[in-house]
């Protein structure tokens, strides 16, 4: 089983947060975002269709580890019954026939082809599905819900729509230590220890220990998806960012002023403060040192699944350092 982890661990450190590369390898990223970008806004403007919600499907699925999509323009991959209907699978067929046959397959470059490893049509095909049930961001919630059949996946493509637009940009690779170096803290990998509150479990996150009332920073850009009381982790938020990852932060002693469920966030804003609270009902605190429990969560499209933070936070740790000494 803990082979089983190490693997998906080492699948996520590759593809899922941004690290050093070659100046070629970075030159090749930062290219194939703008293609994407243009492209994003070419159909967009065709579809009638803001361009953030056409990202940010694509991104979901660039996340999808069922398939190597790190060489393709646009990783949105419609099934080949759906594309085609009932006309002949796995071969170009022109327009008029796939709407003949109800395909959803459509002609995004004008070639008259719907050919889906063409990622224009790919993309104008996915924005035709949406336009037929509407426009409007309740449409668009309605149509994603019908092509993937699944919650988690619409509420995660609405909340990268809300990054994108809020920011501008598909580019959001900047990271944060969850703690100000400035104060006194120290953590080791505690993932995967045993627990024994609430019955036998196995810990799924980061212990930082550190002072009452320690700032604890959003580490990455995300939507706010959750605040309250857990039985376990206390007064507790949990956000996610454009990578289908959810990043939990647990034994709060309060929240930031003005942090809400829906409110998107930046690496480094303030969103709470160290405390020591759970294990027990609302209220409850002192039964443990004062610390931030920091969980991170996977969504594979299927399930969601606990991941070990520890190496996450070791390097965001060195490069908020970093950034630091340069001012």
């Amino acid at each position: 089983m803990k082979k089983i982890h190490i693997a998906m661990l080492l699948i996520l450190l590759l593809s899922s947060f941004p690290f050093s590369a070659s100046a070629k390898g970075e030159e090749n990223v930062n290219k194939a975002k703008q293609d994407r970008m243009a492209l994003y806004k070419k159909t967009a403007a065709a579809a009638g269709l803001p361009w953030y919600y056409l990202a940010a499907i694509d991104q979901y699925e660039h996340n999808l580890p069922t398939q190597s999509k790190e060489e393709k323009l646009i990783a949105i991959e419609i099934p080949e019954e759906k594309w085609f209907g009932a006309a002949s699978h796995g071969q170009l067929a022109d327009e008029s026939s796939i709407l003949w046959f109800q395909g959803l397959g459509r002609d995004g470059d004008g070639d008259k082809q719907a050919d889906p490893d063409n990622p224009e049509d790919v993309l104008y095909t996915m924005a035709s599905f949406i336009q037929r049930i509407g426009t409007t961001k309740n449409d668009i919630k309605i149509a994603l819900w019908h092509y993937y059949e699944r919650d988690l996946t619409v509420q995660t493509i609405m909340n990268t729509a809300k990054l994108y637009e809020k920011f501008g940009t598909i580019e959001l690779d900047k990271r944060s230590f969850p703690l100000p170096l400035h104060h006194n803290y120290s953590y080791r990998n505690t993932w995967g220890d045993a627990r024994g509150f609430g019955g036998r479990r196995i810990h799924e996150g980061t212990d930082i220990f550190a002072n009452y009332g320690v700032p604890v920073y959003a580490t990455t850009y995300g939507v706010i998806e959750l605040k309250g009381w857990n039985l376990y982790g206390g007064w507790r938020i949990g956000l996610r960012d454009s990578n289908n990852i959810y990043h939990y932060y647990a034994h709060l002693n309060g929240f930031e002023k003005g942090v809400s469920v829906g409110n998107v966030v930046k690496p480094g804003d303030v969103i709470g403060y160290v405390g020591a609270s759970g294990y027990g009902p609302p209220g409850t605190s002192g039964k443990f040192p004062p610390h931030l429990h920091y969980g991170m969560y996977k969504d594979n499209g299927r399930s969601e699944f606990s991941f070990d933070p520890y190496p996450y936070l070791r390097i965001w740790e060195q490069k908020s350092k970093q950034q630091k000494r340069e001012g």
